[in-house]
């Protein structure tokens, strides 16, 4: 059987990792492009383990991205992420992803994308086609290449690294996926979902990075301490966070029905639950204790416990801190400088967002975070023609 040979390169961002693309290396009919990465990535695997390709078998690992140079004269790239579902045939493409929002600059400079000084801070500035936002990286340059190593430590990576700082702008979403485009698509910073497994559960629904849905975490039964081994096991909890995941997307507008959510709509939007500090003993053993954090944040990602904290949720978190009257606003305030510490299942995390309110409503401007990337491997991958 012929095999085609695509060049590409296998990154981490943040604490994700995926298979990166030019565009024009794939084919330009989106059904055919689709099927390509699903090959890729070893996608539908009956047994979940992505043995027969790139993928990892979980939501943080089971990613691709296409980056292409932009027209628009205030970017320099175009940025498509897809999230490729383990066991069904889907790629979905309706949000982004925040950790690999870090490797899209180096992997930019590396593939010849984008032009960067020989050493200092390279800025590229890049146009995130799934939510039309952009985000400004700033990359570190030696010698002529990328940095990658350093002394950046980010929980839930095992090794330093150099640090990338991301700014996030405008993150409430304006996507064509469906809801209205504002940060609080129902006009309320708590909103009130009737969930039949579960009853009537409060919630914030906000476009921030990424559409996300908070709920705090006694409501699920939850304390907000718990890791992957506490959570990803239990099926009846899955199935009732999934049934919020769904129930909120349809209050946000995003889909019809909440089956619709769960079949069509896997990645977006995400659930998260949180609560107020507590001690808690992190994956890696670390203690992570009340005072050094202003609240606990989880989220579901493709139906599990994610192992850290992906990238966009960081930024939902920072906007949702920053507004009064959300769930996260009142369980923990965070600094006066805009800056919120959260502890999570690797550990913790700072973000920042400017928060304003103006006369229509409340608006963030910017949130900030730093993360880290690395080149894995680059060459090519092989799958069967498809």
């Amino acid at each position: 059987m012929r095999q085609l040979r695509i060049p590409a390169v296998y990154m981490r961002g943040g604490t994700s990792k995926g298979v990166f693309f030019i565009a024009g290396d794939l084919p330009a009919d989106p059904a055919q492009r689709d099927r390509t990465l699903l090959r890729v990535i070893g996608s539908p695997d009956r047994y979940g383990k992505h043995i027969d390709g790139m993928g990892g078998a979980t939501s943080s690992t089971s990613k691709v991205v296409i980056l292409s140079k932009s027209a628009r004269p205030d970017c320099d790239v175009d940025y498509l992420f897809g999230q490729v579902a383990i066991d069904q045939p889907v790629v979905d493409w309706s949000g982004n992803c925040g950790n690999l929002s870090a490797a899209v600059g180096p992997f930019a400079i590396s593939s010849g994308l984008v032009q960067a000084p020989t050493d200092g801070t390279a800025t590229v500035r890049i146009w995130q086609a799934n939510i039309a936002k952009k985000i400004i990286a700033h990359v570190q340059m030696a010698g002529g290449e990328v940095l990658e190593s350093g002394d950046f430590e980010l929980d839930g990576v095992a090794f330093p690294a150099a640090e990338i700082r991301l700014e996030f702008l405008d993150p409430a979403a304006d996507e064509e996926g469906g809801g209205t485009g504002a940060m609080f698509p129902t006009g309320r910073q708590i909103d009130t979902l009737d969930v039949p497994i579960l009853g009537r559960i409060e919630a914030t629904l906000i476009n921030a990075g990424n559409p996300t849905i908070f709920v705090e975490a006694a409501s699920l039964g939850l304390r907000g301490t718990e890791l992957q081994g506490a959570v990803n096991g239990d099926k009846e909890l899955l199935a009732l966070a999934e049934a919020v995941r769904a129930h909120g997307a349809v209050a946000m507008g995003l889909v019809k029905t909440p089956q619709d959510a769960t079949a069509k709509r896997p990645h977006t939007p995400k659930l998260a639950f949180v609560a107020r500090p507590a001690d808690y003993v992190a994956s890696d053993g670390k203690l992570v204790q009340a005072q050094s954090v202003d609240l606990l944040a989880r989220i579901f990602s493709m139906g599990q416990l994610h192992h850290a904290m992906t990238g966009t949720g960081a930024v939902a978190i920072a906007a949702a801190a920053g507004i009064p009257g959300t769930i996260v606003h009142r369980l923990g305030l965070g600094g006066t400088d805009g800056r919120v510490r959260f502890g999570h299942p690797s550990g913790s995390l700072t973000v920042g967002a400017e928060a304003v309110e103006q006369a229509d409503g409340w608006t963030v401007s910017k949130v900030v975070m730093s993360r880290s990337a690395r080149r894995l491997m680059e060459g090519w991958v092989r799958i069967p023609a498809v």
